[in-house]
């Protein structure tokens, strides 16, 4: 039987789950990890240079492609507990990723040494599983289950503590014989998915609200195949924007408080069924619930058993992975129609597709300093179907969401549960390395930039380049519309007169000169006619150099974005709608 220290049967088990990268900080007490990886090979390594931002790097990875697990590394302490945050945000959107830490030698771990700390402890309300391993020879066993933890059920992150002394003991270990757990989902039954089809052929006005479960479970061809087989408009969250490409004829549009389309919001209310399939019923999607749920049925399909009622009791709920359930569905639906047993749906349809062609918010608009409406205009112009959007809070996200346009699954990748200022940098990093020849565009507001920036520096070290559009208006921006109705602008201001870069007019931090002194390549734009101009050469200047590009907008100082906060009947549109053609000309069905 071959002999490996523990260490290096985690990366043999590593290397055979399918991982190819990861992402991390070495320190003393994981330093015999880094070792074993350095020796193995086959897991290329990219240095973070913040802890948190390797989490985020890790949670981007996964969230690129079907099947991939991000890995971030670290020691138990400091850096430990400076990934919980990215475990927070992984266990909220159900995103598999696997920390690994390095703690005190077991004969120490209860003695206040330095940077010891019960991580497994701190981790838990946030994993699916932490655990710190005291005996050498559980590892490989702890690395299976972890991996089929991290794959079973409702998906998630773990975390793995490996003492020093742990790591370098010898164990008997055969990775060649090595076989992953399988893995578990729940499936629906042939008798409830007639059920949930029969119900929703029995209803006049019928939605599918498509979660981040579908993403997940890689069902999207099965979703809109089911939809097509039903004539049955769907409704994507925010987790599940991509799922149905957005010029689809049956997609109806955002529904929701904040990232929400007014066509959205209008033809859900006009609805009497809805089939929810991987969804959460999320507070700022669902706003007050009997508004939302007035006059409706209700069906509710998630992989995780108690997330069924959670918000509220659906009239019918089926426990299954959502691919496995929209399979059933699919067969069913073509039995009723070969059957003609299935309603036609084309006046509702029309319908919701004349709200989607009049119910814009305007974009165009020739203001200096800029409107942030004509900022997403422009990059619906420059950033084609194939771009994966980044972002993850704040005004940037909501308006992002409100005026952008997605057409394939991963390609808006959004931290949406826990929603961590800083997490757009890394984030787009970890899913620049997974798709390398992507076109990958972050969205952030300037204070989500400034929370990780020194991420960029990552970028510029080991050539991964992206695309950031900064908007910039100097100002907590989400917070301050929050806080009119408290009738205080109170500590969101950000602005000053920078002594060394007067050339910020006052906005204070010059993004331009810190991103180019983190190795990168930036640009400022004041005029909304050099936008597109500013977009494209920054596409070229991300090919060129291979590294991160900003592209940093100036905007107005206050802008208030469209938002309800209360009920999806109730929106607050602020701005102007659009009444003309040349008010909103990059919508999905443009003003005739």
């Amino acid at each position: 039987m071959p002999r490996m220290t523990a260490a290096r049967a985690a990366v043999e088990i590593l290397k055979r789950e399918g991982v190819t990268h990861a992402f991390g900080v070495p320190g003393a007490a994981i330093n015999p990890f880094y070792a074993a990886l350095k020796a193995a090979g086959g897991v290329q390594h990219t240095l973070a240079r913040h802890v948190e931002g390797a989490s985020h790097m890790a949670e981007g990875y996964t969230r690129t492609h079907p099947g991939n697990i991000g890995v971030c590394v670290g020691t138990s302490g400091p850096a430990g507990t400076d990934m919980i945050t990215g475990l927070y945000s992984a266990t909220g959107d159900s995103i598999p990723i696997l920390c690994i830490t390095g703690q005190a030698p077991t004969g120490v771990i209860h003695k206040e040494d330095f940077q010891a700390v019960d991580i497994a402890s701190i981790a838990g309300p946030v994993t699916k599983a932490a655990t710190t391993v005291l005996e050498a020879a559980q590892v490989p066993g702890v690395v299976q289950q972890a991996f089929h933890l991290m794959r079973s059920g409702r998906p998630g992150p773990v975390l793995i503590d490996l003492p020093l002394d742990v790591q370098q003991t010898e164990i008997e270990f055969d990775p060649d014989t090595y076989q992953p757990l399988p893995v578990y989902r729940p499936t629906a039954s042939r008798a409830q998915a007639e059920k949930a089809v029969r119900m929703l052929a029995a209803s006049e006005r019928p939605l599918i609200v498509a979660g981040g479960g579908v993403i997940n479970a890689d069902a999207h061809a099965l979703l809109v195949e089911f939809a097509e087989l039903t004539g049955t408009p769907v409704v994507p969250t925010l987790m599940g924007w991509g799922a149905i490409p957005d010029d689809h004829e049956l997609n109806a549009g955002m529904v929701g408080l904040q990232t929400s389309h007014r066509y959205g919001n209008a033809t859900f209310l006009e609805s009497d069924f809805v089939l929810g399939i991987g969804n959460r019923w999320a507070n700022r999607h669902t706003g007050k619930l009997d508004v939302y749920r007035a006059g409706r049925t209700f069906v509710h399909v998630d992989i995780e058993p108690t997330q069924i009622g959670r918000i509220f009791a659906p009239d019918y709920g089926i426990a299954s992975d959502a691919g496995a359930a929209l399979a059933l569905f699919v067969e069913v639906a073509k039995e009723l129609k070969a059957a003609g047993r299935l309603p036609d749906r084309s006046a509702w349809v029309a319908a919701a597709r004349e709200r989607k062609a009049t119910l814009h918010r305007r974009t165009h608009f020739d203001d200096v300093p800029l409107k942030p409406q004509r900022v997403y205009e422009e990059m619906n112009r420059a950033f084609g179907p194939e771009t994966r959007y980044v972002s993850t809070i704040g005004l940037s996200q909501i308006a992002g969401a409100q005026m952008l346009h997605v057409y394939r699954p991963r390609h808006w990748i959004n931290c949406g549960q826990a929603g961590p200022l800083g997490w757009t940098v890394p984030a787009a990093l970890g899913v620049a390395t997974a798709d390398p020849e992507a076109s990958v565009v972050a969205l952030s507001g300037d204070y989500d930039f400034q929370f990780m920036l020194e991420e960029l520096a990552v970028g510029a070290q080991h050539r991964i380049p992206y695309v950031h559009v900064l908007v910039n208006n100097a100002y907590l921006g989400l917070i301050r519309q929050a806080q009119r109705a408290f009738d205080m602008d109170f500590q969101v201001n950000l602005e000053f007169e920078n002594i060394n870069s007067p050339e910020t007019g006052g906005y204070g931090v010059d993004h331009v000169k810190v991103a180019e002194g983190l190795g990168c390549k930036a640009l400022r734009v004041t005029e909304p006619d050099r936008l597109l101009p500013a977009f494209e050469e920054a596409k070229k200047l991300a090919a060129e150099y291979r590294v991160p590009v900003v592209v940093e907008a100036i905007l107005e100082r206050v802008t208030n974005i469209a938002m309800s906060g209360s009920d999806i009947g109730s929106v607050n549109e602020f701005e102007d709608l659009a009444t003309a053609p040349g008010h909103a000309p990059t919508e999905i069905l443009p003003l005739a």
